[in-house]
């Protein structure tokens, strides 16, 4: 039996998520895990251990559960780096969230790299997170940013990028799965790209990080961010992965407590990275939550995990292609994400119809608003799925479109 078949025949893992039912018990059809992931049973005991039980500071206190405490928690950045395929830990830095990853290096990388007549290059499709960080560094510098289009079937347009792409460019930003259409970009040939003119590549992998496999020596990238809660885990919790050349001349994002050598009203200098770049008291119980997230993905096999849901997307797709009044966007195969608007009803409409029948879609622009105006659409509906997802939730959301359809008919 596949892994795939095993992982959905597992009548007790929807289960191990306390969040997938409603308050009187009856299932929720959860379809916007591209915006948050619904959190299991193990990932919350884990951080309430670390809330009460196991608590103590990190990095400072001499007595034991503080040494505890800080040894689960390097522990944790060792587990991320394994599971980041990187080369060392020492390129593991945790941060609030991948856009504040992003924002680290747009402020540090590129406050020290970046000057005018220089060039960024993003795409079309990017959150705003991976938008907005590049157009402030941007007019601080005087940078300019240039956008990649998109492909008819909606995956970034390498073959434009390489027509665009000039020495000028010194760092090229861009989603590894698109939070919208669900679109995988070929980060090989994006990387190669890059390189050619001598510029660095960030990848966002808030979409990629849960349900793909990761080595950051094959993806040939410079930079990646992803978020825990993306990942099964909690809030308030990210990673930035840089190399380590990178982020050892790279200046700190912030200052404070924890990120100093030495302090004095003269002058103070910095600890290496990635210290430097955790200024305070860090995310303490977020990060030993991670940990366990990780552990609990990793179990069940990310390409497991995509083929599942990959594969619902699909089915997802064809059946939505029977109704005529509904419009779909993206690639046919995804990244278990599949957008779409239905003639004469508003998203918001559809998504509050839905949650009368326990569906919860997400409806609106996704923190894409470009990509909304390319495609013509004010907002799109989206249902993305999660590991928990199954043909139940399909079934649920297209009686909820049916009957959408009677109400407005």
């Amino acid at each position: 039996m596949s892994d795939t078949a095993i992982l959905m025949r597992k009548a007790d893992l929807r289960r191990g998520f306390p969040g997938m039912v409603t308050p009187d018990g009856k299932p929720w059809h959860y379809l916007d895990t591209a915006a948050t992931a619904q959190k299991p049973q193990a990932v919350i005991d884990a951080m309430s251990n670390a809330l009460g039980r196991d608590y103590a500071t990190v990095h400072r206190g001499v007595y034991a559960r503080s040494a505890d405490m800080t040894q689960a928690y390097e522990a944790a950045r060792q587990r991320v780096a394994d599971f980041m395929g990187a080369k060392d830990a020492n390129e593991i830095v945790f941060v609030r969230g991948a856009t504040e990853g992003i924002n680290l290096v747009a402020q540090s990388w590129g406050g020290m790299n970046l000057k005018a007549g220089d060039r960024i290059m993003l795409s079309q499709l990017e959150h705003h997170s991976n938008i907005v960080p590049w157009q402030m560094i941007a007019q601080q510098t005087g940078v300019e940013i240039d956008v990649c289009p998109i492909t008819e079937d909606g995956l970034i347009d390498l073959d434009a990028m390489e027509k665009m792409l000039t020495e000028r460019h010194k760092i090229v930003a861009l989603a590894h799965v698109s939070n919208v259409l669900g679109s995988i970009l070929g980060v090989k040939r994006a990387a190669k790209l890059a390189h050619s003119v001598g510029a660095k590549l960030l990848l966002d992998g808030c979409q990629a990080a849960p349900r793909m496999r990761l080595n950051m020596q094959e993806l040939d990238c410079d930079f990646y961010v992803m978020s825990a809660h993306k990942l099964y885990g909690p809030t308030g919790i990210g990673v930035l992965w840089a190399r380590e050349t990178l982020l050892d001349a790279m200046p700190p994002y912030q200052g404070g407590g924890a990120m100093i050598d030495k302090v004095t009203f003269a002058k103070t200098t910095y600890a290496p990275a990635p210290q430097r770049f955790e200024a305070g008291t860090p995310m303490i119980t977020e990060v030993i939550a991670l940990h366990a997230a990780i552990d609990y993905v990793d179990a069940l096999g990310r390409e497991s995990l995509f083929a599942h849901e990959s594969g619902l997307a699909t089915t997802l797709r064809g059946e939505l292609r029977k109704i005529n009044s509904i419009r779909l966007f993206g690639p046919e195969k995804s990244a278990g994400i599949v957008s779409f608007e239905m003639e004469g009803v508003h998203p918001h409409d559809l998504g509050t119809i839905l949650d009368e029948e326990n569906v919860a879609i997400r409806a609106g622009h996704h923190c894409a608003q470009p990509l909304m105006a390319h495609l013509g659409v004010p907002a799109t509906a989206r249902a993305s799925f999660g590991l928990y997802s199954d043909e139940s939730d399909i079934e649920a959301l297209l009686r909820g479109i049916e009957r959408t359809k009677r109400i407005f008919g």
